[in-house]
This record gives structure tokens, C-alpha cells and sequence, in this order.
């Protein structure tokens, strides 16, 4: 079975956003290996806010993914580039039960996240702590959120950024 992996940059306070949602604060770090990354992927997961962030920084960049957003008020006609859905549960399960591909990318979107989680849609999670406090913003798990049990599988400092990639397998 496919597996659904979110993959977030967080600061070291839990925020995946500033207040007004931008991202500079977010180093990247040479030596990880974006590309090797995308190369596990083959489908992407983004809710409308992330999807609407994206496109207004000149698109998603993400050719040769299959991009699913879900949201209840975008219609499919204003997203030619992706396909657009109002049941995640429903559809993310058709996809991980999809007998060929490779894994699912869930990108962004933390109210998303937390609902895949709910559903129990949610196999890994990769977080890079960006070594910054942001006092307040978008948090990695919006209230209100179920408890989720995490087992770590894997670390990496990238100590010219200080940035700790850690993965963790959701329990079940």
C-alpha cells in the first residue's frame, strides 16, 4: 500500500508560517538533497490555502506530480494543474489503495494535516526544525487535534543551519 508522508519545515516553537503566513524564515540547507526527495513521490496532497500560496509565488513547481487539493469552495475549472477534492477521506484512500505509484506527499497545510490524521490517512511524518523562534503563527497541529503516538525512524542535523530533520512513523 502506498504510504501518505507529511513533510513540513517547523520552527523550534511549532509554527509552519508567520502570522501572515510567509516563510522566510525557513533556511535551506545545501546539503539536503531536494531533488533525491521529490524522486519518493509521485502524487501530492495540498489543502486550498497552501494550493492559493503556491500559485501566488508563480506556481507550485512540482512537474510530474499528480496534485490533488482539497477544498469545499475551489471548483476544478479554477485549477486546471490539479485535481480538486471535497473528500479526503475518501479520496486519499483510493490512493493509497492504488496498486501502482510510488508515495503520497501531503505538502503543507496544517488544518489538512491534522484532518488526515484524525482519519488516520497519515504513515509518516518528516519535520526539518528550523533553528528560529516565531513567537506566533500557523501551527504545525491546529486545535483541536486528536493524539497521535510517533515513532522516530530516523534523524539528521545539517549543522551548517543547525536545521534537525527528524521522521517519525505514525503508530497505530
Amino acid at each position: 500500500m502506498r504510504r501518505v508522508q507529511y513533510s513540513v519545515a517547523m520552527s523550534l516553537d511549532g509554527y509552519i508560517a508567520d502570522p501572515n503566513g510567509g516563510y522566510d524564515w525557513i533556511v535551506i540547507d545545501p546539503e539536503i538533497d531536494f531533488e533525491a526527495m521529490f524522486r519518493d513521490f509521485d502524487t501530492v496532497l495540498m489543502g486550498r490555502k497552501s494550493y492559493d500560496a503556491a500559485v501566488g509565488q508563480g506556481g507550485y513547481g512540482m512537474p510530474g506530480k499528480k496534485t490533488y487539493v482539497f477544498s469545499r469552495t475551489l471548483r476544478q475549472q479554477d485549477c486546471p494543474d490539479a485535481t480538486v477534492s471535497d473528500d479526503v477521506r475518501q479520496t486519499v484512500t483510493a490512493l493509497k489503495q492504488e496498486k501502482q505509484g510510488k508515495d503520497i506527499w501531503l505538502f503543507g497545510g496544517g488544518e489538512l494535516f491534522r484532518s488526515m490524521l484524525d482519519l488516520g490517512l497519515v504513515d509518516a511524518i518528516e519535520v526539518a526544525v528550523i533553528p528560529v523562534l516565531l513567537g506566533s503563527g500557523l501551527p504545525m497541529l491546529p486545535s483541536p487535534a486528536t493524539r497521535a503516538k510517533l515513532k522516530l525512524t530516523q534523524e539528521r542535523l545539517y549543522q551548517k543551519t543547525g536545521t534537525l530533520l527528524l521522521t517519525y512513523d505514525v503508530s497505530r
